[in-house]
């Protein structure tokens, strides 16, 4: 399959990796909006920074869109018009407006959309889903992701944050962990948030949390900041709890929120059960970040040549990308938004 990977931040450059590395694709282009050094295993791949220019001339089979959040919808929209499948990184879009768009594109055009939701991919997570699924609900839901960045990282963060909050951004993951352990419907969600820094955007806010309701009884929060200021204690909490008991990510000691790597690792999960002594599944030998990437193109691949019916995928980012919008909303209203 030629692909152009479009984007070529940390998510963009280890997708292009993974379809260095995998046969079933060939990178045909490279679209930035910038000259960057590329890592070895792209080398002799030319840059360029017209997108819709490459995707004219190149006419790629799959296209990777993994740039900015604000033109994720148009540049998916654009590929599958091209007649390219689309693998698209999260969140979907900024709106669901514009999400519903890119899931009626597929729809029409008949292609692929596969969106960069990581974690299913992993098996420490799908790991953690079965073992909750199994305790039975309802739910009590706490995972955050605080990161305390600076540097080129904090930049990234300012830029991303000129479109999109920190609890959208990272949260549409955990909310569609939420969704796949209650197989129930979100029907409130209240949110609260902070600008931390005058470097940011007065509109924005750079520390957010927010609660969510189920139809079920179920009910989770979700806490995401990013910045220098951020502090390093439990800034990664992955609990999900239940009346018959627990299940919980705990991280190794020396963890640092900066890392990219302990986004995604877990070290253990502890399973509690009521009346029960705990246990304790090591995932020493889990893959790191790149590994993960590997996994997730292979995916894409698997979905195109084997034809899977990706409408529930589809559907899943929607309302996932639904509630994080809607405690966005909630955080701007100080009222609570009803699904």
């Amino acid at each position: 399959m030629r692909v152009l990977v479009v984007g070529l931040g940390n998510m963009g450059r280890s997708h292009a990796v993974a379809y260095a590395s995998n046969p079933e694709f060939e990178i045909v282009g490279l679209v930035n909006r910038s000259v960057i050094e590329l890592p070895p295993e792209l080398a002799g791949h030319t840059i360029t920074t017209d997108y819709h220019a490459a995707l004219a001339v190149l006419k790629p089979d799959l296209v990777c869109v993994a740039t900015y959040s604000d033109s994720h919808a148009d540049y998916a929209v654009a590929a599958m018009q091209a007649g390219a499948h689309v693998f698209v990184e999260k969140p979907l879009a900024t709106s669901v407006e514009d999400a519903r768009r890119v899931a009626e594109a597929s729809r029409i055009t008949g292609r692929k959309v596969v969106i960069g939701y990581i974690l299913r991919h992993h098996p420490s997570w799908i790991r953690l889903i079965e073992e909750a699924r199994d305790l039975g609900g309802p739910y009590v839901f706490r995972l955050n992701l605080n990161q305390q960045s600076s540097g080129p990282t904090w930049e990234v963060h300012k830029r991303l944050m000129e479109t999109t909050s920190p609890i959208v951004d990272c949260g549409v993951h955990y909310v569609d962990v939420m969704c796949q352990i209650t197989d129930s419907k979100p029907i409130e969600v209240r949110g609260m948030g902070l600008r931390l820094s005058d470097e940011v955007a007065p509109s924005m806010y750079n520390y957010g949390h927010f609660q969510v309701l189920f139809e079920d009884g179920s009910c989770g929060w979700y806490e995401a900041g990013w910045g220098p200021m951020m502090s390093d204690t439990a800034f990664f909490v992955k609990d999900v709890i239940s009346p018959r008991g627990a299940v919980s990510i705990r991280m190794a000691e020396d963890a640092r929120s900066d890392d990219i790597d302990t986004h995604t690792k877990t070290s253990l999960i502890r399973v509690h059960r009521v009346g029960q002594p705990d246990e304790d599944l090591s995932m020493a030998d889990e893959p790191g970040h790149q590994e993960l990437c590997d996994r997730e193109q292979a995916f894409v691949a698997r979905a195109i040549r084997d034809d899977l019916d990706l409408s529930r995928h589809m559907q899943d980012a929607v309302s996932s990308l639904a509630v994080c919008l809607a405690a966005d909303e909630s955080v701007r209203s100080g009222q609570p938004v009803r699904l």
